[in-house]
Formats: C-alpha cells, sequence, structure tokens
C-alpha cells in the first residue's frame, strides 16, 4: 500500500463543524525520500523504500553511507518498504500531499513500554474484591491459576503479570481530519501507538 513515514507530534482536539470537540494526534508526515527501489526481476517483489529523518555521518555504517550515496541524499534516521508505489525514481521526495482530507488510513509504530505489570492493568483482571477475612494483601492478586497435582504445570498462554507494551501495533481507518502540506503535518481522529517523538508509518 502506498504511505509515508513520520514522526509522532503530541494530541490536541478540534472542532468539527457541528461544534464537536474529537481528540486527534499530529503527526509530522515526511517528506521522505526514496533510497532504493526494488524490482521482480532482482529482489522477487516489488517495493520502494524510503527514508526519513536525519542522520549523523559519523553514526552512519559505511555501508548505509554506500546506500545513501547511490541515492544521491544524506543519511536517514529511517528506512521502511511500502508497495504499490509506480513511477518513482531514486532521490524523488515523497510529501504529506498524497493524503487527503477525509480519507481513513492505518498507522503501525511501537506502543509504549510499561515494564513488567500485573494482572490487574496488563489483563483487566478485578482483583479478589473485598478485603475481608485477611485477605490484607491480595486485592491485585491473580489468585488461582488452575493447576493442582495434575498437570502439574502452567499452562502456555496463562494470563499473568509480565512485560507490557513495547509492541509493533497497527491501528486502522483512522480518518484524517486535516493536511498542512506547507507545514509537512498530517493530523488523524484518534490516537496512534507510540510516545510523542516515535517514527510510525502511514499508509493508505
Amino acid at each position: 500500500m502506498p504511505g509515508i513515514i513520520g514522526r509522532k507530534i503530541g494530541m490536541t482536539s478540534i472542532f468539527s463543524a457541528e461544534g464537536k470537540a474529537m481528540p486527534c494526534t499530529v503527526i509530522e508526515a515526511g517528506p521522505c525520500v526514496v533510497t532504493q527501489i526494488k524490482t521482480q526481476d532482482r529482489d522477487g517483489y516489488d517495493a520502494v523504500q524510503l527514508g526519513f529523518g536525519d542522520r549523523k555521518d559519523k553514526n552512519t555504517p559505511a555501508a548505509l553511507k554506500g546506500h545513501f550515496k547511490k541515492a544521491k541524499t544524506e543519511p536517514k534516521e529511517k528506512l521502511v518498504e511500502f508497495q504499490g508505489m509506480e513511477g518513482l525514481s531514486l532521490g524523488d521526495s515523497i510529501e504529506v500531499g498524497i493524503f487527503e482530507e477525509g480519507e481513513y488510513v492505518s498507522i503501525a509504530g511501537t506502543s509504549k513500554g510499561k515494564g513488567f505489570q500485573g494482572v490487574v492493568k496488563r489483563h483487566g483482571f478485578g482483583g479478589v474484591g473485598q478485603a475481608t477475612h485477611g485477605q490484607h494483601n491480595r486485592l491485585r492478586a491473580p489468585g488461582s491459576i488452575g493447576a493442582a497435582s495434575y498437570p502439574a504445570r502452567v499452562f502456555k498462554g496463562m494470563r499473568m503479570g509480565g512485560q507490557m507494551g513495547n509492541e509493533r501495533v497497527k491501528m486502522e481507518n483512522l480518518q484524517v481530519l486535516k493536511v498542512l502540506a506547507d507545514k509537512n503535518l498530517l493530523i488523524v481522529k484518534g490516537s496512534i501507538p507510540g510516545h510523542k517523538g516515535s517514527i510510525v508509518e502511514i499508509e493508505k
């Protein structure tokens, strides 16, 4: 699918034509540079690799320096492949103008890391309930996990405490509310994955 790479700026709200406040996310989308074109004959599939964001030359491996030099561009922070974008050449610039107000997009990114969390926050458990009859420290405990002398083990997939967040998340059907082409800004309805300043991929 055609798309672009962007950076999450933050959330705000705007008013609709009916005067209703709508939560929305502001994204710095592009400009992106075409750094590689993959073809069916050479690579086995058709795709376009886009680069976004500036990267310091001293932090760029030598192999990547040659990769960017071939595309006649400066080193880029993030590289992502998109399909369905024909007719482009190395070094071409893709800007936020490829999107239109009112259309729906999919946005993928890495969710915020929450660290090690218990079952109440991670899975929505209700806890043990009333703090009576000596239950002084069990309010947010998982309770029984169902195992006894048989099967004498915990089944895989059991909902328990553990690492939460820091995963790739893709949200679909987010409506584009505004496209500010002069500022490379895209405003979409609702929230998107990741913290402020994180890199996201936007697809039509």
